[in-house]
């Protein structure tokens, strides 16, 4: 339960409490009360604009249809090149990021250019070009259109990466506050009576039931996004290269040459490659024409075409439906770049793809995808593709806009119901345990949680600090915060 427990409003209890039940009760009372005033505001707005995320796909389909599909279907199509340079025309000198091919007759083509901004996870602009004429249908800046900006506020509350962190603490403490709530159900479930119906009795039995019938699948929730967060997402990958076990071993690939590898996809904003894919190295094209001219996006003297290049590397791509898929194909970065194909699946992660292509030779240089991924890497796939709401279409889609709705509500009441029942002029916070036995052995439980979660752990280090040395030695603040 993810936010503040207020009082119980109960009849007087069957049996006395035993008094280290009751100190043990009140310390975790107090952990998560704080917890819950804290964090509040920022699990609200990942609960709202995770709702809003859930819906990316069809909204974007409605609302681009313009760009995305044609009036009459086309017969034949005109070279992808001849489209892409189309989209050039429209930005002189922007840098091709990567081609979307269409997916079916009535579809365009989407040719993603180099934004007004650089660096890692710099957005494109995508140029829509009728495949049929090769005219440009329309563009959109996907730096700014409204979902990318729910994303950025969902991920990073659109503070970079001090957002980053702020966002992965929240999510950290949301399940030490479904903890904390559960045993504070648990602990109380048979020394209370009937709730009064009263409107305090009414909010809690609301945020009870609600933590009981969401809780699970809230914990899901943020386990599942985690492996995004840059503390703890950094750390799990760590454990993924560090046990071998997960990373896809390149002597193991179907499809293999043996040049130098360099460099990798992390921090390549239009790759959309697998997460356990992402910092696996990307080899380089070898041919008597490397080192010659151009740049990125920029097609090499003799180096295929877009369109060679897809069908050489077709009969190594697995079968992913049409329908489901996606194929994106990233042009060759300067002279020893690699065409990199990627089929990207909507639904089941298990479709997912990629491909290195040596731009000169058409080889195949490595191929990999959900057969040569280890269990974590699985797991993790499809842990996000649940997360998104698409891995089983609606009915994935309603269960984690029940989640969202329901860590909403957790926030709401619980934050009503203190300020219902806090004094004036103070926070009204659970009293401290005196009882330092049980303090120690709460703290211990806690620092095992901190050592999971460690943006967690600092800031209960740094909570434990703020009590002992400020809240109880000045007077004024140890009014207000008890």
């Amino acid at each position: 339960m993810t936010s503040v427990e207020a009082r119980p409003q109960v009849a007087a209890p069957l049996t006395p409490a035993p008094a280290s039940s009751s100190q043990r009760y009140r310390a975790i009372w107090r952990w998560h009360f704080y917890a819950g005033v804290f964090v509040a505001p920022v699990l609200l707005v990942l609960a709202i604009t995770g709702s809003i995320y859930l819906f990316k796909e069809p909204f974007e389909e409605w609302r681009y249809q313009d760009v995305r599909v044609l009036a009459e279907p086309v017969a034949a199509a005109r070279p992808l090149s001849d489209q892409i340079a189309a989209a050039q025309r429209t930005h002189p000198g922007a840098g091709v990021m990567s081609v979307i091919p269409p997916t079916s007759a009535e579809r365009t083509t989407r040719v993603i250019l180099q934004g007004a901004d650089a660096g890692p996870w710099a957005q494109g602009i995508s140029v829509y070009v009728n495949p049929g004429t090769a005219t440009v249908v329309g563009e959109i800046d996907d730096g700014a259109t409204f979902m990318r900006v729910v994303r950025t506020i969902h991920g990073e509350l659109m503070s970079g990466t001090v957002g980053d962190r702020v966002v992965e603490i929240a999510a950290c403490w949301a399940l030490i506050l479904i903890a904390t709530g559960s045993y504070l159900w648990w602990s109380g479930r048979r020394t209370r009576k009937k709730v009064v119906r009263s409107g305090r009795g009414r909010l809690r039995r609301l945020h009870i039931l609600t933590g009981l019938g969401g809780g699970t699948v809230v914990v899901f929730l943020v386990i599942s996004g985690l492996p995004w967060s840059g503390v703890w997402g950094d750390g799990l990958q760590r454990i993924q290269a560090g046990t071998g076990s997960t990373t896809p071993n390149a002597s193991d690939f179907p499809n293999t040459s043996t040049p130098p590898l360099s460099g990798d996809l992390s921090t390549h904003p239009d790759a959309k490659v697998p997460w356990a894919a992402e910092r696996l190295p990307v080899p380089d094209s070898q041919d008597e024409h490397a080192g010659h001219g151009g740049g990125s996006g920029v097609l090499q003297p003799g180096a295929l075409s877009i369109e060679n290049a897809l069908a050489v590397a077709k009969p190594a791509i697995r079968a992913c439906p049409a329908a489901e898929c996606d194929v994106k194909v990233l042009l060759p970065d300067g002279p020893t770049g690699v065409y990199t194909i990627v089929t990207d699946p909507r639904r089941d992660p298990a479709n997912s793809q990629t491909l290195h292509v040596d731009q000169y030779s058409g080889r195949v240089l490595v191929s990999y995808g959900w057969a040569e991924y280890g269990v974590l890497a699985k797991a993790v796939e499809q842990g996000i593709a649940l997360h998104e709401g698409r891995r089983y279409g609606t009915a994935n889609l309603i269960v984690m806009l029940g989640a969202c709705l329901a860590l909403i509500t957790l926030v709401v009441t619980g934050v009503w119901m203190w300020w219902k029942r806090r004094p004036r002029g103070r926070v009204g916070a659970p009293a401290r345990t005196t009882n330092r036995r049980t303090t120690y052995g709460v703290i211990a439980i806690m620092a095992v949680l901190g050592v999971l979660f460690p943006l967690a752990g600092i800031t209960m280090a740094v909570a434990l600090l703020l009590d002992r040395f400020v809240l109880r030695r000045i007077p004024a603040v140890a009014r207000v915060f008890g």
